[in-house]
């Protein structure tokens, strides 16, 4: 028997405005998305923003359902729109951004596990990475260079 070691690098900053432009305005298009969150059950609301190669910027936010598990992450949310809609083009950065009724959360909230294996899916397919930030609703926020870094044993088409 042999011990396999799995490293992860994240990039952290400790404010929005450490981080470029771009990347500012893609996280204030995830907290619009955010405030248009339907979850009414948890209180616990989650916006996502999506840049495409083209330049589109696609929002998701997630949805409940009172018959759970029938609501749906941000995250997949906006993958999937973008998917449906560009079908061809790339996902280059997603964004993702909460608010939560009960408490101020101050630490990086990432992708759920079954929005990490949804990534995973379109960084295979399109054979680049997608960058994540994430943050809580103050603090730091947390940037990964691909999804692969948070989700290091992915399980992809190749296992089928």
């Amino acid at each position: 028997m042999k011990k396999i070691t799995i490293k992860t690098e994240l990039d952290a900053f400790d404010s929005l405005l450490e981080m470029t432009k771009a990347d500012q305005e893609l996280m204030a298009q995830a907290k619009i998305a955010c405030s248009k969150a339907y979850a009414p059950y948890s209180k616990f609301k989650v916006g996502a923003a999506l840049l495409l190669e083209n330049g589109k910027i696609i929002l998701g936010n997630n949805q409940e359902n009172a018959a759970y598990p029938s609501g749906m992450c941000a995250e997949r949310v906006a993958i999937w729109k973008a998917h449906s809609d560009y079908p061809d083009v790339k996902m280059l950065k997603m964004a993702i951004t909460i608010q939560a009724e009960k408490q101020v959360i101050k630490s990086p909230v990432p992708p759920c596990g079954a929005c990490r294996q949804a990534i995973a899916e379109y960084e295979v397919k399109q054979e680049t990475p997608i960058e994540i930030f994430f943050m809580g609703e103050e603090g730091a926020i947390y940037k990964t260079a691909s999804l692969a870094n948070i989700l290091p044993l992915v399980f992809d088409k190749d296992m089928l």
